[in-house]
């Protein structure tokens, strides 16, 4: 009998009772040694009946065969999901194989990063847990009515706002031995994220933000839910209810992080203004977050690619970070400095260094790339990932009471010392995008 007794259990309450699902617990076993779980085949392809199985296999297989000299997708790479409500949800994963050696990857959702180029020898089996947060577009307001966030057209094929917890496996020799899926603890600290393209939880290569990266330096305490969208001002993120969604669901002791300045200097219609609207609107996020006994923490926007004569960044966001510190000081909000970080990060890099950390690829680099990208906003998965470290020092810097979440092997880190992107590691996704995101 493949399906263990908890799953079936939880199905028939719901059936006769009604209950909330968000009790049941999913075990499944991709090679058989949890004889207690689900034994997932290579024939479980995902249905909505089914409820779970492999996705995406299209997506893969393409990917595959459409391989040039500098993209590759992992021959094991797949996609695993599973039907569940929204909320926060502990993944734990055990990888490795008794037959043998792997380098396993773990990412979920879009993208988002938990578990990294992990090696294990023949026998060997390693585990791991972390949480994903799970989430659609409905909103459900105190009154018993509902609203919706109103996504972008792009956004409705995005993982992140599906029905199901989609988890993908990579890696130069992906081994995943099960997989368990349970409610989070009602403890868990969520971080919810609110921002534009420098943030979003980017689907497709080469693209990517360090919303979907931040999440790999806490443990299972921490849930991250990015909400942020490619083309987002602060005022344009409240307008499709994202900060509504987000305020249905904050609880106190959460943390909102907000970073936006890109977009909203292009702003044009009467009341904008670093000092106006885009002022209003932050003080529209920190009097939400407060009033739920949730934590808010400004990040000043990441700097762009624009170098002077001297190889000096040239500042391209007139007052608007320094509306941000006006704001901040005057509410007593804790702000991160993320322009004046990324700005050492570049200057370190030097001009044609910091190209590596931002999606400049010669044109054939990935297929059906017509053209060469040289975008100087939008990072790829190395810039991400350094970016997510300079949020970590700036968690750190603060003292927010979060730090003690970070896992204990996350170590020193300095923007002025970046690692290697030499050495960075990343196996590329099979999705694919050669339209770059909106903003810049």
């Amino acid at each position: 009998m493949r399906y263990n007794f908890s799953i079936l259990l939880a199905s028939l309450c719901l059936f006769l009772f009604g209950q909330d699902i968000k009790a049941q617990v999913f075990s499944f076993s991709f090679d058989g040694r949890d004889k207690e779980a689900v034994r997932v085949l290579p024939s479980d392809v995902y249905t909505q009946d089914k409820g779970f199985g492999y996705d995406f296999v299209d997506v893969v297989k393409y990917a595959q065969n459409s391989q040039t000299d500098n993209f590759n997708v992992s021959p094991g790479v797949f996609y695993f999901s599973v039907n569940v409500p929204d909320g926060n949800y502990k993944v734990t994963v055990e990888i490795g194989s008794k037959k043998q050696a792997g380098s396993t990857t773990v990412r979920a959702e879009s993208r988002r990063l938990f578990v990294n180029n992990v090696q294990t020898k023949k026998g060997q089996f390693e585990t791991f847990s972390f949480v994903v947060n799970k989430r659609n577009t409905v909103i459900n307001l105190e009154n018993g009515k509902h609203d919706v966030v109103k996504i972008k057209k792009r956004e409705e094929k995005k993982l992140n706002w599906d029905d199901k917890l989609t988890l993908e496996i990579n890696g130069d020799r992906p081994l995943l031995s099960s997989v368990k899926i349970e409610p989070a603890d009602t403890s868990t600290c969520t971080l919810w994220l609110c921002g534009n393209s420098t943030v979003v939880d980017q689907d497709y290569e080469p693209w990517a933000s360090w919303g979907q990266m931040v999440g790999y330096w806490f443990d299972e305490n921490v849930s991250i839910a990015n909400y942020a969208e490619s083309g987002e001002t602060a005022t344009s993120f409240i307008a499709s209810n994202r900060l509504k969604k987000i305020a249905s669901l904050m609880k106190k002791g959460d943390y909102i992080f907000i970073e936006f300045g890109h977009n909203d200097q292009k702003e044009k219609r009467a009341g904008s203004g670093a000092f106006y609207n885009f002022a209003y609107a932050l003080k529209q996020f920190v009097d939400e977050a407060r009033s739920k006994g949730v934590t808010p923490v400004f990040v000043t926007p990441t700097q762009r690619r624009f170098f002077d004569e001297n190889a000096k960044i040239v500042e391209t966001h007139a007052n608007y970070p320094d509306a941000m510190r006006w704001v901040a000081k005057d509410l007593n909000v804790p702000v991160i400095e993320l322009h004046d970080k990324t700005r050492t990060f570049f200057e370190k890099l030097g001009p044609e260094n910091s190209k590596r950390a931002l999606v400049h690829y010669n044109a054939g680099s990935f297929p059906g790339q017509a053209k060469a990208f040289e975008d100087n906003t939008h990072f790829n998965p190395y810039g991400a990932f350094e970016i997510s470290r300079m949020i970590v020092e700036g968690i750190k810097e603060l003292q927010l009471p979060i730090v003690s979440y970070l896992k204990p092997s996350i170590g020193a880190y300095s923007e002025s010392s970046p690692d290697d992107w030499n050495t960075f590691i990343w196996n590329n996704s099979p999705f694919i995008e050669i339209e770059k995101p909106d903003g810049n």
